[in-house]
């Protein structure tokens, strides 16, 4: 035969009264100790050159603060492409005319 004990005496009985409630189950996986830390900014200040298309591209360095490490290829190759087409358009651009050479002789 079962006998059924209720909670009331259950708790009477000495040592059983304060039994400490097991802890919930986390269904949130424990992070690794060598998990990498989320993307945060350098906050590095960015000195205008006073050229807007060379000052937009260091702008656009800002995007890689946000990625993960494996993302700033991309930031970082988009600015040198950007910043080497700006270097080739000043080298298309006329130029004043170059001054005379007063040493040269004249034939």
């Amino acid at each position: 035969m079962s006998e059924s004990v209720s909670e009331a005496e259950i708790a009477g009985i000495p040592g059983t009264a304060e039994r400490p409630e097991p802890p919930a189950e986390s269904h949130a996986a424990p992070e690794p100790a060598d998990a990498p830390a989320a993307p945060a900014p350098l906050d590095l200040p960015r000195t205008p050159t006073g050229d807007a298309a060379v000052d937009a591209r260091l702008e656009r360095l800002a995007d890689a603060d946000h990625l993960a490490t494996d993302g700033h290829v991309e930031v970082y190759e988009d600015v040198h492409r950007g910043l080497r087409e700006a270097l080739t358009a000043l080298d298309a651009r006329p130029g004043p005319p170059a001054p005379p050479r007063p040493y040269e002789s004249r034939s």
